[in-house]
C-alpha cells in the first residue's frame, strides 16, 4: 500500500507538510456506466485513502446495493446519494479530497447521463485535468465527445484517456489502440496540452495504484496515480494581472470600510494601485486584511478584504483590476454557450448574465455557430436557429449595464458567466466570453480619463500650463510677421510704391498686433466652449486655444 495521511483532522505539523505540497484539482468525466466512479473509489482503496470507518460502510453498502455479487461495490464510496445508490449512477457532483506523500488532490467524480450534463460543467469548471472514462467495448461514444469539448471550452488542458473494462475485450492491445487513435484524431482542434492514454481495469485495480503488467504487458506507461502525482499543471494565474471581484462591502464600524473578495488572478500588496472597473477609478491599497490579522501580500486563491486610500464609490459587483493590464469594459459580448434546458435559447429574450459578483439584464442577439460533437468543429447554422439541450455554440450578447471582464482563455474566473431564466431562477445557460465591446451609447472612456491622474490623494506632479503674456506674445508675433509680409507684397502690387507699401504694412502691424494680444489675453481669462473635465489637461495642451 502507498503510504498517505489521513487529510480529515491532521495535527498542526502535518497540516503544515499538507501545505506545502501541490494541488491537482481534476474531474472524472465520460459517457454513462463508463466505470468512474468505481475507478475513483478502487484508487482510494488500493492506495488506503480511504478511512477505516468508510472502508466499513463500504462493505455493508456492498451487501446492500452492490452490483458486483460478493465483491466490493467500489463504486459506492463515491455515490452518496440514496437515488444513486438505488440506480446504480452518479447523478450529482461528489467530491473526495485526499493526499499522497508527493501531492494533494481533489477530484470531482462527475454524472455520465446527458441530462446531468451541467452537473459534468459544474466539475470541470475548476479542473485543472480530466480523466475521460471510455469502455473498451463501446469506444468513443457521443457523450465522450461532448464532455471532451466541454473540458476544453472550460479551459482544462491536460486529458488522461481511461480505457476501462480492458478485461472485457480479453485486454487486446489492438482494440486499445483504435480507441487510443480514435481519441487523439477527434481531439486535434480541442486545444489539450497533454494527453495521456492508459488501459486499466477499474474493479480490479489494473493500472490504477499498481501497473497491469500481468495482464497487459504491452502497456509501458506509468499507472494513474503516479502519473496524476507527476503531472506538470502549470499555475499561470499567480503570475495573471491583478484582478478581485468584489463581493463586499465590509463595514464593521465607521472607522473601517473595506473591500471583501476572491483573488482571481496575480497578486497584491499595501501600497500597489488598483483600478476600480467599471468606474476607471485609480487608487492606492492600504491594507490586506484578512481575519488573522494583516498581510505582506496576498496572491491568487486568496480571500482578503482591502481598503483603499481614499474614499471611492466601490461596491458589490465591481472589479479591482490591474491598472497596467484593466480588464475589459463594455455590454457587447463574444462567447461560447453552453446550453443546460431544454426549452430551446430563445434569441432576444430578456435573462439575467451573473459574471463574477455583477449580475445585469441580457438577452442572446444572434447564435453565429453549433459546436458538432462528431467532429468537435464549429459549423454555421441557419438564419434563425439557435440552441437546443446540451448545444454548444458561438454567440453574440447585449447587456443592459457594462461590465467588467476578460477573455476566459485569460482568466476562468473573470472571463465565465451563466445566464438564468428571469422566471424560472434557473440556470439556462454557462458560457466563456471571447471577446468585450462597448455599444456607441457606452464607449469606452479615453485613456486619459483612466490615467493616475484621476486619483485624489496620491501626489502626482504636473507643471500648470495656462498661457502665459509672454505665450501671447509669441503667438502674435508668430501669426503678424508672415501676414504683414503678404500684406505689404499685395499692396505693393496695386500701388506699385514700395515707400507708401511698406506705410500701409506698418500701420497695419500696430493694429492687428493689438488686437490679437489682447483678444487672446481676454479669452485666456473665461472657459466658456470649454470641455470640463476631472484632470488638469495633459503636457502640451493649451486651454486657451
Amino acid at each position: 500500500m502507498q503510504s498517505a495521511e489521513v487529510i480529515d483532522a491532521p495535527a498542526p505539523a502535518a497540516a503544515r507538510h499538507a501545505a506545502d505540497k501541490p494541488l491537482l484539482r481534476f474531474i472524472t468525466c465520460g459517457s454513462v456506466d463508463d466505470g468512474k466512479s468505481t475507478l475513483i473509489g478502487r484508487l482510494l482503496y488500493d492506495a488506503d485513502l480511504a478511512p477505516d470507518d468508510l472502508i466499513a460502510a463500504l462493505e455493508a453498502d456492498s451487501r446492500k446495493h452492490g452490483t458486483q455479487g460478493d465483491e466490493l461495490d467500489f463504486a459506492l464510496l463515491v455515490d452518496g446519494l440514496a437515488a444513486e445508490r438505488e440506480q446504480g449512477i452518479t447523478i450529482d457532483v461528489a467530491y473526495r479530497y485526499f493526499a499522497t506523500d508527493k501531492r494533494k488532490f481533489i477530484v470531482a467524480d462527475t454524472p455520465g447521463h446527458e441530462q446531468y450534463t451541467r452537473n459534468m460543467a459544474v466539475g470541470a469548471s475548476t479542473a485543472d485535468l480530466a480523466i475521460l472514462l471510455v469502455d473498451a467495448r463501446k469506444g468513443i461514444l457521443p457523450q465522450t465527445r461532448r464532455h471532451s469539448v466541454i473540458n476544453s471550452m472550460f479551459g482544462v488542458r491536460h486529458v488522461v484517456v481511461a480505457v476501462n473494462k480492458m478485461d472485457l475485450v480479453g485486454y487486446s492491445e489492438e482494440v486499445f489502440r483504435k480507441i487510443e487513435a480514435d481519441f487523439r484524431e477527434f481531439a486535434k482542434h480541442l486545444r489539450f496540452a497533454s494527453i495521456y492514454v492508459l488501459p486499466l481495469v477499474a474493479k480490479d485495480g489494473d493500472n490504477l495504484v499498481h501497473d497491469g503488467a500481468a495482464n497487459m504487458p504491452w502497456h509501458d506507461g506509468p499507472p494513474l496515480l503516479t502519473y496524476l502525482e507527476g503531472v506538470a499543471v502549470e499555475d499561470v494565474m499567480r503570475i495573471a494581472p491583478f484582478r478581485m471581484p468584489v463581493q463586499w462591502v465590509n463595514r464593521p464600524n465607521l472607522d473601517f470600510r473595506g473591500f471583501s473578495g476572491f483573488i482571481s488572478g496575480g497578486n497584491i500588496r499595501p501600497g500597489d494601485i488598483v483600478r476600480i472597473l467599471p468606474l476607471g477609478r485609480d487608487t492606492r491599497v492600504s491594507r490586506v486584511v484578512t481575519y488573522d490579522g494583516d498581510l505582506e501580500s496576498a496572491v491568487s486563491g486568496q480571500s482578503v478584504t482591502i481598503t483603499l486610500a481614499e474614499e471611492i464609490d466601490c461596491s458589490r459587483g465591481d472589479l479591482l483590476s490591474s491598472p497596467v493590464s484593466p480588464a475589459k469594459v463594455g455590454d457587447r459580448l463574444e462567447a461560447r454557450l453552453l446550453w443546460l434546458v431544454r426549452e430551446p435559447l430563445a434569441a432576444g429574450k430578456s435573462y439575467l448574465l451573473k459574471i463574477g459578483t455583477r449580475t445585469t439584464p441580457a438577452n442572446v442577439s444572434e447564435v453565429d455557430s453549433r459546436i458538432e460533437i462528431e467532429s468537435g468543429l464549429a459549423a454555421p447554422i441557419a438564419s434563425g436557429e439557435t440552441l437546443g439541450f446540451n448545444e454548444i455554440g458561438e454567440a453574440k450578447l447585449s447587456l443592459e449595464t457594462v461590465v467588467a471582464c476578460d477573455p476566459y482563455i485569460e482568466n476562468r474566473e473573470t472571463g465565465g458567466f451563466i445566464l438564468i431564466d428571469r422566471i424560472t431562477n434557473e440556470t439556462v445557460a454557462v458560457g466563456m466570453v471571447k471577446t468585450v465591446t462597448a455599444s456607441e451609447r457606452r464607449a469606452e472612456a479615453p485613456l486619459t480619463d483612466l490615467s493616475y491622474a484621476s486619483m485624489e490623494g496620491v501626489e502626482i506632479e504636473r507643471e500648470s500650463y495656462r498661457p502665459s503674456r509672454q505665450r501671447s506674445l509669441a503667438k502674435a508675433f508668430s501669426w503678424l510677421l508672415p501676414a504683414s509680409l503678404s500684406a505689404f507684397v499685395i499692396v505693393n502690387a496695386f500701388v506699385h510704391d514700395a515707400a507708401l507699401s511698406a506705410e500701409i504694412t506698418g500701420v497695419e502691424m500696430i493694429a492687428i498686433f493689438a488686437l490679437y494680444y489682447f483678444h487672446e489675453r481676454f479669452w485666456t481669462r473665461y472657459s466658456y466652449g470649454l470641455e470640463r473635465k476631472k484632470e488638469p489637461p495633459a503636457p502640451g495642451v493649451d486651454p486657451g486655444i
